[in-house]
């Protein structure tokens, strides 16, 4: 029990940025959450955390620990939820909407394995990039990119440390070259994507020590992301897309990823419901499988960095 709290109190501190706040929400006093903290960092044999006077932010190995505690105690928490209700076999029905390109292109075959492993599970799969109502349509669970704007929604999480990557064909390299830097995408024809009305043409980047937003342009935009997705591969410009959907393209030399030392903008992927009462055991199963395949795949292209 010591380790989950210990757990609990790391993640706490990650999302809030602030071991004083988690130290308030688990109930405990400072002092007692920084001698525990101290204590995991010393197991661990590394520093988990960087400190200032006003914030604490993740080292790299914090970010690490960070993705596989988060699974660790999901685990834990499947198999609360498997021995409550007293369920070995899954069974039922999980209607599910998720982004069309993501579903179509890395999910589906993955949902394929996890059936076959659960065969009494039903699965009603609605793919579109038009986001789900969740209060209002058939769906159990929506798979989703970006942080939460409704606070009353239940986020399980998937890919936090997600990020747009920017990539193109082998074939628009060769006749228009690469950028160096995300400055010179003005000289490049740019993919872009519609999301409920609006057009997706402002790029953002991070550097070492600095911060870029790119406006740019191009001859070509959908509101299909998996259209978009089809044009860099055919070699008709640059996009600028979430790692996850793009990961097997590059992987297996379809795109290439440009600015590699640049990082593009957060898009965590998380399961969203609408209250934890849809959290059933399935659900729990089939988070801790996505997540997993969602680690590997990021893993892979991490290492072309």
């Amino acid at each position: 029990m010591k380790t989950i709290r210990a757990l609990s109190l790391f993640q706490l501190t990650a999302d809030t940025g602030s071991l004083s706040e988690a130290a308030r929400r688990l109930n405990i006093t400072p002092a007692a959450a920084s001698m525990a903290l101290k204590k995991l960092e010393n197991e661990l044999g590394t520093s988990l955390f960087l400190r200032s006077t006003r914030s604490m932010r993740l080292t790299e190995e914090g970010l690490i620990y960070l993705e596989h505690s988060r699974r660790a105690m999901q685990l834990l928490t499947d198999a609360r939820e498997a021995i409550r209700s007293g369920a070995t076999t899954l069974r039922g029905k999980l209607l599910l909407s998720m982004p069309s390109d993501l579903g179509r292109n890395v999910v589906l075959p993955w949902l394929d394995t996890f059936q076959q492993r659960h065969t009494e599970l039903k699965l009603h799969l609605l793919l579109t990039d038009h986001r789900t109502d969740i209060y209002r349509q058939a769906v159990d669970v929506a798979l989703r990119y970006g942080l939460l704007p409704d606070s009353s929604l239940v986020a399980l999480p998937v890919a936090l440390h997600n990020h747009r990557v920017l990539c193109a064909s082998p074939a628009y390299i060769e006749r228009n070259g690469a950028p160096n830097s995300p400055e010179e995408l003005s000289q490049h024809n740019c993919l872009i994507f519609i999301l409920g009305g609006y057009l997706y043409d402002n790029w953002r980047f991070s550097g070492v020590n600095e911060e870029l937003s790119i406006q740019v342009s191009g001859d070509r935009t959908s509101d299909d992301s998996d259209i978009v997705r089809r044009w860099a591969i055919s070699g008709h410009g640059i996009i600028y897309k979430s790692s996850l959907d793009v990961a097997l393209d590059i992987l297996a030399g379809r795109l290439v990823l440009l600015c590699p030392e640049w990082q593009g903008e957060h898009v965590p992927l998380n399961l969203v419901c609408a209250n934890r009462q849809r959290i059933t055991p399935a659900l729990q199963a089939l988070r801790s499988y996505l997540a997993e395949q969602c680690s590997l795949l990021l893993s892979a292209i991490e290492r072309l960095r």
